[in-house]
């Protein structure tokens, strides 16, 4: 009996470390596809574009002629337009995760707004775009401007803001907040210099994501009223403007060949924007918490 007993061990034993190997190719195969396709993709914008990325490249408006052609207009309208969203959507991403978990009390209504939040993280962006178009652009009477632009792309990352502040906030321990209460202070002060440093990494961790998404999105743009060719720049939020993704997507759809290597070194630009912008968040990220 015993002898039966230990096969029969033995045997699940074997299936459990078959299964265990198997899933172990599974995830290393899966995530050297990626890797692969990655460095296909990097090799091939690198090596296409990188001989456009001069100084005159940076110095130019778009142009017909390829070889004229810059990214000046762009990447100025994409400096302006990530200084609207990034306050805007913060200050109310944080602002609404601090209230539902700080202070609104837990019922239908909470759960109700908690449920659409989730939802609409999901919601395509060109719903966005239509929104911005009525709220912003029609009703509020912006016009195809940077500051309806900004807003727009707030609304869209908001959601994400708020879920991930939500999560960041629940993870920060109890006893942080009664050691603050022990101690005297106010709800308030407890949530601005316990709960919210200590909360910080997790919050732009989410937030880094949601602006990778703002920086890149072209659909909402588009329908607000983003240009596709603009030769100047932006003097103030009420300005017309184009964005690097619009600006590389109207050289990538022209029909000459150069027009290729035009939009290649576009995107070899945004994604040095985008290593930048992230590069900012991850310092402030790490360096509250080393601390907490």
């Amino acid at each position: 009996m015993k002898l039966i007993d230990q096969s029969a061990v033995v045997k699940r034993m074997g299936g459990r470390l078959v299964k265990n190997k198997l899933f172990y190719l599974i995830f290393l195969f899966a995530t050297c596809f990626a890797l692969v396709v990655l460095a296909i993709l990097l090799y091939r914008i690198f090596t296409q574009g990188i001989s456009y990325v001069t100084p005159e490249f940076f110095q130019n408006y778009a142009s017909r002629r390829p070889s004229a052609s810059g990214i000046k207009a762009a990447l100025v309208g994409s400096i302006w337009l990530m200084g609207v969203v990034i306050p805007v959507s913060l200050f109310l991403g944080v602002g609404t995760a601090i209230y539902l978990e700080e202070y609104a009390k837990k019922n239908r209504f909470t759960n109700f707004i908690q449920t659409n939040i989730s939802n609409l993280a999901g919601v395509p962006s060109i719903v966005f775009g239509l929104l911005g178009l009525t709220v912003f652009v029609r009703t509020m009477e912006l016009g195809r401007s940077i500051l309806a632009g900004g807003l727009t792309m707030s609304l869209l990352i908001l959601p994400v803001i708020v879920v991930a502040s939500q999560e960041a906030i629940r993870a920060v321990p109890k006893e942080l907040r009664e050691a603050s209460y022990g101690m005297g202070a106010t709800k308030w002060q407890t949530i601005y210099r316990i709960v919210l440093p200590a909360a910080l990494p997790g919050i732009l961790t989410g937030s880094i994501l949601a602006f990778s998404r703002a920086i890149g999105e072209t659909a909402p743009l588009l329908v607000v009223g983003a240009f596709a060719f603009v030769n100047y720049l932006p003097e103030n939020l009420l300005s017309t403007f184009t964005v690097m993704p619009i600006q590389i997507y109207n050289w990538a759809s022209r029909p000459q060949a150069e027009f290729q290597n035009v939009a290649a070194a576009g995107i070899i630009v945004l994604f040095l924007f985008l290593i930048v912008m992230n590069s900012i968040a991850v310092f402030i990220r790490n360096k509250y918490q080393n601390r907490y």
